[in-house]
């Protein structure tokens, strides 16, 4: 039964969605999503923004806005040459650390969480710098590293030196042989740049809510390695202390230092502005615009949680939208959130797949076709 509050005049959607990890990307799910509508209401208007917080899909997002994709060629977190890609337009840069040390990078089943490093990352930030972006949106999240932006500082001109003045080696565990950290030969033009460092965490670098502790796990860090991870990244503090004063100390309990295994305090050092990644996505991609040309916007993601009201992209499309006096409905893989929550965060209902099909591999395997089904129920339910 369609809601009567909304029912009638609803002629124009805004699909805002972010993918759904591993069954489909956010740009097929706007599609899933229309060719659904469509199915219903076929003169529907419908308006696509796949939409990402700074994690994996973030530079997807943004070509599917209009950037050009630019691809380069850095080391993976292993060391291993592949190719990542960032986005341009206008003198912006988006870049995505996932792109080149996300653990999409990692062989299957394999983690590294002790020799991983954000190597490809500094390439990448240096690759946006030569293509002369002015301002520089690095997303991060996904990481396979633990290594506190050691190895994309080492790709930007910086040195971290054992007692033999030689460097010491790759991903956070070799930070416990660091002897001396020399900054003078950063890239010259990062005092010049606009970078923002947009992620969805704002922990700190170390301690109980730091990188290691919270995030070591999901990387394979067993609980030793998330304790010699964890004094490591102190000791690496310390150490730069000497080299870049009080500010070292000062950005490693700053928000977001901790995001992506402590790229962000990476980050931080050389600069950057931390801005919730969802927030930044959504100006960076237009978002405003579209929506004052949308009745109804549709969100999602691939599970709707606890993790998604952080600063997920759902929580941030339905606030926005809820600003500005939209109605914002949901589709996702799995839903865990009671209607109350959904309330609160500015979304009127939601709509799994799995309210359409129980068993939770079909969910996966066949999510495109459901995924239709679902944004079928959506249209009669709103737009009829």
């Amino acid at each position: 039964m369609a809601d009567a509050s909304v029912a009638g005049g609803t002629r124009r959607v805004l699909i805002a969605a972010d993918k759904f990890k591993g069954s489909l990307t956010a740009v097929e799910v706007a599609e899933r999503v229309t060719a659904g509508l469509r199915s219903v209401v076929p003169d529907l208007e419908v308006a696509a923004l796949p939409v990402a917080d700074g994690g994996d899909g973030t530079v997807a997002a943004a070509v599917a806005a209009g950037f050009e994709r630019r691809e380069v060629r850095v080391a993976g977190p292993l060391g291993d040459e592949i190719t990542a890609a960032f986005a341009l337009r206008d003198g912006m840069a988006v870049v995505e650390m996932a792109e080149a040390s996300g653990l999409q990078r990692l062989p299957a089943g394999v983690f590294a969480p002790l020799t991983a490093s954000t190597y490809g990352s500094g390439e990448l930030l240096r690759a946006a710098l030569d293509a002369g972006a002015r301002t520089i949106v690095f997303g991060v999240g996904g990481s396979a590293t633990t290594d506190g932006g050691a190895g994309m500082l080492t790709a930007l001109g910086a040195r971290f030196l054992d007692e033999e003045g030689e460097p010491v080696p790759p991903g956070g565990g070799g930070l416990a042989e660091l002897v001396r950290a020399d900054l003078s030969g950063l890239d010259p033009r990062l005092p010049s740049v606009d970078l923002v460092l947009a992620s969805d965490v704002d922990n700190p670098l170390t301690g109980p809510k730091g990188a290691p502790a919270v995030y070591g796990p999901q990387k394979g860090a067993s609980p030793d390695d998330v304790e010699l991870l964890d004094a490591a990244l102190a000791h690496y503090v310390e150490v730069l202390e000497t080299a870049a004063g009080s500010r070292a100390v000062e950005c490693a309990v700053a928000p977001g230092a901790g995001a992506a295994g402590g790229v962000g305090y990476g980050a931080l050092l050389v600069g950057a502005r931390f801005r919730a990644g969802i927030e930044v996505m959504l100006d960076v991609l237009g978002f405003g615009a579209a929506l004052e040309r949308a009745d109804l916007v549709i969100t999602g993601e691939g599970s709707l949680d606890a993790q998604t009201l952080h600063g997920k992209a759902p929580a941030g499309v339905a606030a926005a939208a809820r600003a500005a006096g939209r109605e914002v409905v949901a589709v996702c893989g799995r839903l865990a959130l009671q209607p109350v929550e959904l309330g609160l965060a500015g979304i009127r209902r939601a709509y799994p797949l799995t309210g359409e099909e129980p068993d939770v591999g079909r969910c996966f395997s066949e999510a495109g076709p459901i995924l239709e089904r679902v944004a079928a129920k959506v249209a009669r339910d709103f737009l009829l």
